[in-house]
């Protein structure tokens, strides 16, 4: 793992973050040996940050596990309209109370995949309800909608309880010999009332019952989550054909951002070199002309044009390696992603750090487009954000490189149609994030409440 911080110094706030704005490219550091990487135990820092994740993950499925028995009530309550729907129909007027049985288990089967995709994947919902009662009832999306009703409202509640109840039973025990003496005989119990406690000894042996209860809940509280939500994923997702269709109407879509980059990039490389590279030769093509004619008259005037002739060539040559690095930085080619994005960070005139462990090399295009997400995002940072501090992470989980880019600025921003923020006005830097970010089939997801933190994320699948 590569780690680099820079702390500059002297330098204005809407400086540009990319390394493409120094006339040479910055040295990149060496990169740490392998014995730095990996040590025999574990620092107290990492112990932290790992009981942290697995506190949050736990907090994460209680919620999940709340709101899923929340739509479980629902279930229920569509699934006994059903029922006296049924039961209706032996009389005969059960036929008029189908098709509001039918829009109740719709309502709440698309509650259900609204709270699904707030967890995980977008689950994406069928066509409205046909209008017929017969092709309603046998139309394949609603049987399983109706399957879905009658096993959520059951498991998804039953599910929801154990979640609710196993937090409490720890509470109990855990704070048990707090207030035992306090309550009636009768009510010192422990939760799961196996014995009456009227002694200290036996309110003592209550505490291991409360530690059972926190590792319970600590090692079953994500998979009884990932259980209650088993089966909305499994019955309220739309069918192989309408997958097909709407990946197809993504990859149009994201072919289209990708041309449209293409056409930015190129259009911001034309005038990068119309106005810069093109306006110092021509004046480099004056000055030597002037110089000759000077050489008949006076040569020291000769010499002063010669003079600004090579300071005007130099100059050019300063912005042509610009031009270069902003198509490709050497260093990225040369190196490694996390030397190019080193070299990145200390450009940067918001104090960055590059935590990068990216064993292996990645697609060029994939380095190329991830080095483009950090500098932009850094600009961001630097022009916007008022931040103090940022910190870029890189990662590579299996076959996705995972970026995060976090600040401590003021938060807000917004993409294209937003305000403000460290986006900027219209945040377009963000929606060019985007494009390219989805151009290679990755994703993006952007948090920025007002008031900040700041944080960006953006995977990419590493050998497209």
């Amino acid at each position: 793992m590569q780690r680099g911080t820079h702390d500059p110094s002297g330098r204005t706030a809407d400086a540009p973050a990319r390394p493409a704005s120094a006339p040479t490219t910055p040295p990149a550091p060496a990169p740490v040996p392998a014995s730095a990487r990996s040590s025999g135990s574990a620092s107290p820092a990492s112990a932290s940050a790992s009981v942290s994740a697995r506190a949050r993950l736990v907090l994460d499925s209680l919620e999940h596990l709340v709101s899923g028995f929340g739509t479980g009530i629902l279930a229920l309550v569509a699934l006994l309209w059903l029922a006296v729907t049924a039961l209706a129909c032996l009389v005969g007027v059960g036929l008029l109370l189908l098709p509001s049985a039918l829009h109740a288990v719709r309502a709440v089967a698309d509650r259900e995949r609204a709270r699904l995709s707030r967890w995980g994947p977008e689950v994406i919902g069928p066509p409205p309800l046909p209008s017929g009662l017969r092709a309603a009832v046998t139309d394949r999306a609603v049987r399983r909608e109706v399957a879905w009703v009658a096993v959520h409202g059951v498991l998804g509640t039953f599910l929801g309880v154990v979640g609710l109840t196993l937090p409490l039973n720890a509470a109990h025990d855990l704070s048990f010999p707090l207030w035992w003496s306090l309550v009636p005989e009768s009510a010192a119990t422990a939760a799961a009332g196996w014995w009456t406690v009227r002694d200290w000894p036996g309110a003592l042996l209550v505490l291991p019952m409360g530690a059972g209860w926190l590792a319970v809940i600590l090692l079953g509280m994500p998979a009884l989550a990932r259980l209650q939500a088993w089966p909305g994923r499994r019955l309220l997702r739309p069918g192989a054909g309408t997958d097909l269709v709407l990946r197809v109407a993504e990859l149009t879509a994201t072919r289209a951002a990708a041309l449209d980059a293409h056409a930015t990039e190129l259009r911001r490389i034309e005038r990068s070199l119309h106005d810069g590279t093109q306006n110092r030769l021509v004046a480099v093509t004056v000055l030597i002309g002037a110089a000759r004619r000077a050489l008949a008259r006076d040569p020291a005037d000769a010499v002063a044009a010669l003079d600004r002739a090579q300071d005007a060539a130099e100059q050019a040559l300063a912005e042509l390696r610009a031009v270069v690095r902003g198509i490709l930085p050497p260093v990225l080619a040369d190196r490694s992603l996390p030397d190019a994005l080193t070299a990145l960070a200390a450009d940067c005139p918001v104090p960055c750090e590059i935590d990068a462990d990216v064993p292996g090399r990645c697609a060029a295009s994939v380095e190329a487009t991830a080095y483009f997400v950090v500098a932009e995002a850094l600009t961001n940072v630097a022009r916007h954000s008022g931040a103090r501090r940022a910190v870029v992470t890189v990662r590579r989980r299996d076959d996705r490189l995972c970026l995060t880019v976090r600040d401590d600025g003021r938060g807000g921003a917004r993409e294209a149609g937003g305000s403000g923020g460290s986006g900027g006005s219209g945040g377009s830097g963000l929606t060019g994030i985007r494009r390219r970010t989805e151009a290679h089939d990755g994703t993006m997801e952007l948090a920025s409440p007002t008031g900040g933190p700041t944080t960006l994320e953006v995977t990419l699948p590493c050998g497209s």
